[in-house]
């Protein structure tokens, strides 16, 4: 009995937690429910091993007390009979009444019940707890029956109230006696019988022992003097009347009235005290007797025998419908709290009123009109005790079945009004009959459904206690058993007809048909094995005797003859049996539903419904009164105003009646109040929100961050087990609407006030925003959800809300999910949450650098008191989770290794903490430091020991983590072979085509898809299935990637974007592999709810998506009108989960610059630009194209905007833009591709012009994102485009490509020749110190100008954006062709000396190059002097430079020209002695002199021409310079 509460307890303590203000007091409430839940799992640990110590002994226990009673009892009785029996301090007869009726008719019941089940099951463990429970419901009989006894006032009612208390001990004690005997032999048939005969022994002892008590005894002599009464009307002939035919109908009126009225003070005087029912049950019967005389005299009075039957059968239903309200009446009495007795009274009062009404009819002859009226005057006083006791249920009716009942009635009710007022004024009584009937059922149906609707409301108030449904509905059973013996009376009947024998049949077999499945699901439901199969054989026990049944009605129904319905009532007996049997059975406490109960709130919410259903009932009954008289005596002008006034009361108090049902709606002021609670939490987390952008969040100081997470996580949780029970009520349980609601919202401002606080104490601005946008994400789609409750209403016919409901409540489970997540990935960031083996794996490492610190330290005996610490600390912990680990590892062998393991590291902690503590006293003695060292040794090997037991019990996240080391390899081939895809050298080895390699692809896929469903299973399964789930995914992947990449090259190099778009199909599959088994490393040996089971779930799904998606894309490759459609839907599918990673709170690996960035963001303006492009032309190869091309672009983007945003310089507030507009773009753009596919479905010129709209939604918002990267580089940004800019970056660049060559020169080595003069080696060692001078030289110039350059911009002659565009555009342009003149004419010089030295090049070309480095320095100085202040550092500098550049190339010139005049000197020219040799020899030389003076003449005019060209574009301040 404790376990059930105790743990109802804790959940309510739990879930109460967030509502809690007070920080201490929550927290001690939090922590005091887990120390119960922890008691009471170690008391039922503790139990259930006593019990299986002491299991037998509790039979025998139970007989011993059940023998004690009896004595008890005996003493008792002789204390009475000498009447010396005192009531016991504190009893009172009622009291006692009520403690013993109740625990007589279902603890001892029902505790029999469930003994002779385990008995007859053999079930030695619960047959022990029945007969213990059985004991101590007899405990309370017995004292209850003394109570009995001491209180009544005759000596023998006292005895005899002892002796049937006596007769239930003993016939109990043998009952156990016999259990025990049944478990020696389970299965023996004649023990069986024997327990059963020796239970209804018991069961007749009880029933006995109830009849002793006051009230009781009255009731069953009043049904005892109904029957004798009853017997009247058995004999053959009628006696002829005494009396005339007005006196009988008028005392046979008088009567009925009377009976009437005492069946209704029954019906109050079973909820009032026993000696009010003693007082009404006598009065019933005594009016019964005088109205069966009244009746018999009236059948004396009818000529016809038929008539004379008919009369006498009416007045045996009045007898049958007296006995029963007599019996419902007892049974309240008995037991009040029963299931549906209150409501099988009601109908039993109105069976009597009914059947009266039925002979009334039929006997009395009266003026037009008054017997209808008195009928139904008779029928309203029956139904008007509906709306005495609206505590319980009238009916089955919902709120909305009532109003629908209180509309069609009442229009019924609106038109016999008019009816009744018609045929009074015409005189037409039949038709006037007629319409009194009609209106009196249909107030009494109004009257039902306001009973029905002021209980629902009452009930949905949230101040009331909700009900709880039980394991089965005991107003089911007890209905269905009345029905069966209803209709099995029926059958039986030798006066019923065929029709009323089927219909009886069609009873049977709908309400047997209801008991077995409510004992199927009774049975799927409970957790007690006897009961189980209790339910389950009860079930075959009424379907079998039902079968039986049926079988007997089929032969009835093909002859109507005695034998055969014999054999029909001997079939019925075993069925009502099997039905009362089980009917017990599920009266059993354990398996029964929480009435609910009614707070004062709820009854005064009750009151306008009842108050209009009264004057309803009181104006109508006056209403019928009038239109009985005006019916008589229509010209009586007073009596229709008063009957109109009437009419208008009823009219009235209908439309109030509908108006209170309407108005008490339940749930929908409770939905309203909420709403209006949940939209305050948004306003104030708003306000958090903004201040949270503005950095002005104060923080919470009078709390830590751990204790407002879980505050948050409890709060989350409990909102997310509400969920579902909020949709349920919503959609078909309006009582339970109001309940539901008004605890979802009241979690709401706890859930913003811990979210604000844990915000608050985050340091990340981006987690606290994340935290404030996921917690008003949750408030919104509950505000969503209660918008669409309220819209529902609880109304299960109102289907058309049902989808919206469905959808808020899908929208609210993934906002606590997202919130889940967040929460969960935040408390391990603080490490207050951590995998177990990590943890362990902590500790482990600890210690062994503890043991290392340990060796470290015997150089300095100081600091081994502090490692010694450190080391026992450490241990401690790691012997916490140890001990953990070894519990949960699998299997059971690893756990003792861990174990023993671990404690073997203890005992090698404990030699060297002692070995430390020693060292400290004598820190020079070399002996303790060499043994210090080996116990640090000893630690360290036992450490590594523990790690490998931990591995060995860790086996699947070891395959887990070595299966994504594969994947991400595989990964990384894949974007290797997309390159050679890309640049169109992918080609197959062989002939082959792709239909070769389909299958295959197919197959490995589907296997994959199975290895999936493996790793999801076995998160929640062993290491064992882990490891090899895990094992197969990796080889199956390998496989797959392997197959897809043959089958991507057998398409052949001349289509590479259908080649693309397959690898990146099975690369996306790769990719989702990877995140799904790092969730289910996450996840494993996890509970279902824990937030790594939801990420599992997820990665899942992507997983699936993919696959199918993988699946789809080889499907579609041979198909050339849908392949560009089918990439174009991965593409977006892939740039929707890149998103979700790119929205995700990890950090990047690694981060990258704003330039980077921006230089990514130009390819999405390219992809745009293709994908409208693709859009317009509708080709499948443009399409394929815009795929590939948009899947790099944005997978590009989005990893440099996350890499960028969270480099370490960027600010939050610009991180926090670039993230959004990152995700802006990413959505715009797929937008953009979705519209794309909506032009290839259905291409209008209108689709078409709508593409330019979403390109342009992507430009703005790639542009929002080089705004955003310009923000990045903070104050040294400037404009990429602008000139000056493009100067000192054309400077920078022209110095670094110096720089380049000097090395390049320094590098340079004269080549090795054969000996010749010196002068010659000393011009080339000349040439190379020249040239590295003037490289030196030109660098330095270089650096001088863009000094000078960025002066001018400081002293404001220069703008960093020009003012005037041509003017100082002009002026940089003149500096950057200057620097890159410079750049180039020293290039050109290091060449030539280099191929001077070489040998290969003239000294001209050195010359050459050299004074073209000369005059371009000239020129750049002359660029810098043109704006530049003349006295300035930097254009001193800058002289300085641009002479030392002059001096350095006229030093080379000089030297090389030198060279080149000694050289020509040393040229010896051979004369031809001959004559004509001479001449000819003389004829070529002047021909070449000519030749060359020609070559000359056009080499000047070539220059010239170089030269104006050039002076063109000089800007003006150099040419006025120059002039």
């Amino acid at each position: 009995p404790l376990f059930g509460p105790g743990s109802k307890m804790v959940t309510s303590a739990k879930s109460s937690v967030p509502t809690v203000t007070d920080q201490a007091a929550a927290m001690q409430l939090g922590q005091c429910a887990k120390n119960l839940a922890t008691c009471l799992a170690e008391l039922r640990t503790s139990a259930q091993k006593a019990h299986e110590a002491c299991g037998p002994m509790e039979i025998d226990s139970a007989l011993t007390a059940i023998q004690t009673l009896r004595s008890e009892l005996q003493d008792a009785k002789m204390t009475a009979v000498n009447a010396q029996l005192k009531p016991l301090p504190g009893e009172s007869v009622r009291n006692i009444i009520q403690d013993m009726l109740m625990l007589t008719s279902k603890s001892v019941g029902s505790s029999m019940a469930q003994l002779l089940t385990c008995a007859a099951q053999g079930n030695e463990h619960y047959t022990g707890i029945a007969a213990r429970e059985t004991a101590q419901a007899l405990k309370t009989l017995a004292q209850a029956a003394r109570g009995v006894a001491a209180s009544t006032t005759e000596p023998k009612g006292a005895a005899a109230m002892l002796d049937s208390a006596r007769d239930v001990m003993e016939g109990s004690a043998l009952l156990i006696h016999e259990a025990k005997q049944a478990l020696i032999s389970p299965g023996d048939a004649e023990s069986q019988q024997r327990l059963a005969q020796v239970a209804k022994a018991v069961s007749h002892s009880l029933n006995n022992c109830v009849n002793c008590l006051p009230g009781q005894k009255d009731v069953d002599m009043a049904l005892k003097s109904i029957g004798e009464a009853s017997k009247k009307l058995l004999i053959e002939t009628i006696p002829p009347a005494s009396k005339s035919f007005q006196e009988a109908q008028s005392e046979l009126n008088q009567t009925a009235a009377e009976l009437n009225q005492s069946a209704g003070e029954v019906v109050h005087a079973s909820r009032g005290s026993s000696s009010q029912l003693a007082v009404a049950s006598g009065k019933f019967s005594q009016d019964f007797d005088e109205f069966l005389d009244a009746g018999i005299e009236m059948a004396g009075h009818t000529q016809k025998k038929d008539d004379q039957v008919q009369v006498i059968g009416n007045l045996k239903n009045i007898s049958m419908a007296s006995s029963k309200l007599l019996l419902a009446a007892k049974s309240l009495s008995v037991d009040p709290a029963a299931a549906n007795a209150k409501n099988l009274l009601a109908a039993a009062a109105r069976a009597v009123t009914d059947s009266i009404n039925q002979l009334i009819t039929l006997c009395t002859q009266q003026a037009p009109g008054q017997k209808e009226c008195d009928n139904a005057l008779r029928e309203l006083e029956a139904v008007r005790g509906m709306l005495d006791n609206p505590n319980e249920p009238v009916s089955d009716l919902s709120y909305f079945d009532c109003i629908e009942s209180v509309m069609e009635n009442s229009k019924v009710l609106g038109e016999s009004m008019a009816g009744i007022s018609q045929n009074c004024k015409t005189g037409d009584v039949s038709a006037f009959g007629d319409c009194v009937g009609s209106a009196s059922k249909a107030l009494c149906g109004l009257t039902e459904a306001a009973g029905q609707a002021s209980y629902l409301v009452g009930v949905s108030d949230p101040n009331s206690q909700a009900g709880h449904q039980g394991l089965v509905d005991p107003i089911q059973f007890a209905k269905a058993n009345q029905a069966i013996q209803m209709a099995c009376q029926n059958l039986v009947d030798p006066e019923s007809s065929p029709s009323q024998v089927l219909s009886a049949a069609t009873i049977v077999a709908k309400h047997t048909s209801a008991l077995c499945n409510a004992c199927r699901l009774a049975s799927s439901k409970t957790t007690n094995p006897v009961a189980k199969r209790h339910f389950v054989q009860s079930a075959k026990e009424v379907a079998n005797s039902t079968a039986n049944l049926v079988k007997t009605i089929k032969a009835l129904d093909g002859d109507f003859s005695e034998e055969n319905r014999n054999r029909c009532r001997v079939a019925t007996a075993p069925l009502i049996e099997a039905v009362e049997n089980l009917t017990t059975f599920a009266s059993n406490p354990e398996f029964a539903s929480v009435p609910a109960k009614i707070s004062t709130e709820g009854s005064a919410a009750q009151e306008p419904i009842l108050q209009s259903a009264r004057s309803m009932l009181d104006s109508s009954t006056h209403l019928l009164k009038t239109a009985r008289s005006l019916v008589i005596n229509p010209k009586d002008p007073p009596t229709w105003s008063v009957l109109a006034g009437h009419s208008r009361t009823v009219s009235d108090s209908i439309k109030s009646l509908i108006t209170a049902i309407r108005d008490k709606a339940p749930g929908q002021r409770e939905c309203d109040s909420s709403i209006d609670n949940i939209n305050k939490c948004i306003r104030d987390i708003e306000q958090a929100s903004l201040a949270a952008v503005s950095q002005n969040l104060p923080s919470r100081d009078d709390i830590s961050l751990e204790a407002l997470q879980e505050q948050l996580t409890s709060t989350v949780q409990e909102i997310g087990h509400l969920i579902d029970p909020v949709s349920t009520a919503a959609r078909g349980e309006a009582s339970q609407l109001g309940h539901k609601v008004t605890q979802l919202a009241g979690y709401f401002e706890p859930l913003i006030k811990a979210s604000v606080g844990v915000a608050s104490k985050l340091k990340d601005h981006q987690q606290q925003m994340t935290f404030l946008d996921q917690t008003k994400t949750l408030a919104e789609s509950a505000l969503q959800m209660l918008y669409a409750a309220k819209e529902g209403g609880g109304n299960p016919k109102a289907s058309h809300t049902h989808d919206a409901i469905a959808e808020a409540a899908q929208l609210m489970k993934e906002a606590v999910d997202d919130i889940m997540v967040t929460l969960n990935e935040a408390a391990s960031e603080v490490g207050m949450v951590g995998g177990m083996v990590e943890s362990i794996a902590d500790a482990m490492a600890k210690v062994s650098a503890a043991g290392y610190s340990m060796t470290k330290s015997v150089t300095c005996p100081d600091e081994l008191g502090a490692l010694a610490s450190q080391v026992t600390v450490d241990y401690s912990q790691l012997a916490v989770q140890g001990r953990l680990a070894a519990h949960t590892a699998e299997p059971e062998e690893i756990g003792f290794q861990i174990k023993t393991r671990v404690q073997d590291l203890g005992h090698g902690c404990i030699f060297l903490v002692q070995k430390a503590g020693a060292l400290q006293i004598t820190p020079s003695d070399s002996f303790t430091k060499r043994e210090l060292i080996d116990c640090a040794r000893a630690v360290t090997e036992k450490v590594s020991l523990v790690l490998s037991a931990l591995q060995a019990g860790n086996k699947g996240t070891q395959a887990c983590i070595t299966a994504a080391t594969a994947v991400s390899g595989i990964i990384a081939d894949l974007d290797t072979t997309i390159m050679f895809a890309s640049a169109g050298t992918l080609n197959a080895e062989n002939e082959e085509s792709f239909a070769d390699h389909r299958e295959n692809i197919l197959k490995t896929a589907k296997a994959l898809v199975e290895d999936t469903k493996m790793l999801v299973s076995g998160a929640a399964s062993g290491q064992e299935k882990l490891a090899q789930a895990a094992q197969s995914s990796a080889k199956t992947i390998t496989q797959l990637t392997d197959v897809v990449k043959l089958g991507a090259a057998s398409i052949g190099s001349d289509d590479p974007e259908t080649q693309v778009v397959l690898i990146n199909a099975v690369k996306d599959v790769a990719k989702a592999l990877g995140e799904l088994i790092s969730a289910t490393k996450c996840a494993a040996g996890k509970a279902a709810d824990d937030p790594s089971m939801y990420q599992l779930k997820s990665a899942a799904k992507v997983m699936v998506t993919n696959v199918t998606s993988l699946l789809k894309t080889v499907k579609a490759v041979e198909d050339e009108a849908t392949r560009g459609t089918r990439a174009l839907e991965a593409t977006i599918e892939c740039i929707k989960q890149e998103m979700s990673v790119f929205q995700s709170r990890d950090a990047p690996n690694k981060t990258t610059t704003p330039e980077e960035f921006i230089r990514m963001t130009k390819g999405i303006t390219m992809a745009t630009a293709k994908a409208v492009a693709a859009g317009n032309s509708g080709r499948q190869e443009d399409i394929i194209h815009t795929a590939n091309v948009s899947r790099k672009a944005m997978s590009d983007m989005l990893t440099t905007c996350k890499q960028a945003a969270y480099h370490p310089e960027v600010s939050e507030e610009v991180k926090n833009r670039a993230l959004m507009f990152g995700a802006e773009c990413t959505t715009a753009y797929i937008d953009l591709l979705e519209h794309v596919l909506l032009v290839l479905q259905k291409p209008t010129a209108e689709q078409k012009q709508h593409l330019a709209a979403c390109s342009k939604r992507v430009a703005g918002a790639v542009t929002e994102l080089i705004q955003t990267a310009e923000a990045m580089k903070g104050s040294e940004w400037v404009d990429p485009e602008d000139p000056t800019v493009i100067a000192e970056t054309e400077l920078l660049g022209a110095a670094a490509s110096i720089e380049a060559a000097a090395k390049k020169l320094e590098q340079l080595k004269p080549r090795a020749k054969p000996k010749q003069a010196d002068e010659t080696l000393n011009f080339e060692e000349q040439i190379l110190e020249a040239a590295k001078s003037i490289a030196a030289a030109t660098s330095a110039l270089v650096k001088s100008a863009s000094a000078a350059q960025r002066e001018l911009v400081a002293q404001g002659k220069v703008g960093s954006v020009p003012a005037n565009a041509v003017d100082d555009g002009q002026w940089s342009q003149g500096l950057i062709s200057a620097a890159r003149m410079v750049a180039a004419a020293t290039s050109n010089l290091c060449e030539a000396a280099n191929a001077s030295v070489q040998g290969h090049a003239s000294e001209e070309k050195l010359i050459s190059s050299a004074k073209q480095v000369a005059a371009s320095t000239a020129q750049l100085l002359v660029a810098c002097k043109v704006k530049a202040d003349q006295d300035s550092e930097a254009m001193r500098r800058l002289q300085i430079a641009g002479n030392a550049v002059k001096k350095a190339s006229d030093n080379l010139v000089r030297a090389a020209q030198k060279a080149a005049f000694e050289k020509s000197d040393e040229d010896n020219v051979v004369v031809k002695t001959k004559f004509v040799g001479g001449i000819a020899q003389i004829i070529a030389a002047q021909e070449e002199m000519l030749r060359k003076e020609r070559e000359l003449e056009e080499a000047r005019k070539k220059l010239a021409q170089i030269r104006q060209q050039q002076y063109k574009f000089l800007p003006s301040e150099l040419r006025e310079d120059s002039n």
